[in-house]
């Protein structure tokens, strides 16, 4: 199966649908009648559907097991045909698209088993998604932005080229990833006085969002929340929370940084820890749902 421990929950929301033809009006008097010799169609198959959803991990190797919290089940009558509405619905890290369509399937499939003895021209057309909510795409930047970001690594040790950078690329590789333009790249020492003139800087040259990684610990030198908070003029404390709750999932010590985050006028400043892992798990806790605060922070600007 796909990895997806690196991914974070969200409501994800999905619809599909089949369509059974019946090749007589005598048909759907049956089932509309409930008259049909293995007994009532609509309801059996709904069960049938329910299970389907549910055991769609058993069924297909690359589905993940998950929490099916809401499954619906809908029928319409159009003539001949029965239209077939699925809905699944769950808060989980992957999306229910193949589960609505393998429900949607097994209702038109129970429904065909039940109605084969009295109608041997049943057809089975059109299993397909029709919408699906939920996961990155629907919460990523606004259509049409084009940020840039300043990424700066805080240490003594990589200043003094003592040892190589990772955590720092390894953010740059995933604001890249979702389309933000990398418009400086620095290494800096664990200066107070270092870490705020850079953030005034890049403010000034119109990055928007200054991103540092190290010095969030708790060691003498870990100073660069002490540095920023002065200058923050508003922190964002739902993107600090959500850092260290998904690191914390992944690793008990993640309780012990001390990452920041704020906005200096329509900056957005971070401050995340100087370990790789730790780097690149606050990322993905955050990104790219965190572009939208551009969204708002550009219509701000703007009225």
């Amino acid at each position: 199966m796909v990895d997806i421990t690196h991914k974070t929950t969200s409501l994800r929301i999905a619809t599909a649908q089949a369509v059974v033809k019946v090749s007589s009006p005598d048909t759907i008097r049956a089932i509309e009648e409930k008259t049909v010799p293995k007994g009532d169609v609509f309801a059996m198959s709904k069960a049938a559907g329910l299970l389907g959803v549910k055991k769609t991990p058993e069924l297909l190797p690359d589905c993940h097991p998950m929490p099916i919290e809401y499954t619906g089940i809908a029928y319409e009558i159009d003539g001949l045909e029965v239209h077939i509405t699925v809905t699944v619905k769950t808060i989980y890290k992957t999306g229910v698209e193949v589960e609505a369509m393998h429900g949607a399937s097994i209702v038109a499939l129970n429904m065909y088993d039940m109605l084969k003895p009295i109608d041997k021209g049943v057809e089975i057309h059109h299993i397909k998604l029709l919408k699906k909510k939920g996961g990155k795409s629907d919460y990523g930047a606004p259509k049409g932005l084009q940020l840039k970001a300043a990424v700066i690594v805080c240490s003594d040790t990589i200043s003094a080229g003592k040892k190589e950078d990772r955590a720092g690329k390894a953010i740059i590789n995933k604001l890249e990833s979702v389309g933000v333009s990398i418009m400086d790249y620095t290494i800096i020492p664990d200066e107070a006085f270092i870490i705020q003139e850079n953030a005034r800087l890049f403010h000034e040259k119109g990055a928007d969002m200054v991103i540092y990684t190290g010095g969030t610990g708790l060691s003498e030198r870990d100073v660069t929340p002490e540095a920023l908070e002065p200058i923050l003029e508003r922190r964002i404390p739902g993107m600090e929370e959500a850092i260290r709750s998904y690191g914390q999932e992944r690793m008990p010590y993640a309780m012990l940084s001390r990452s920041v985050v704020g906005t200096v006028g329509n900056t957005l400043i971070l401050a995340l820890p100087g370990s790789t892992n730790g780097a690149k798990e606050s990322m993905d806790a955050i990104f790219p749902a965190v572009l939208h605060v551009f969204g708002v922070l550009r219509g701000a600007r703007h009225d």
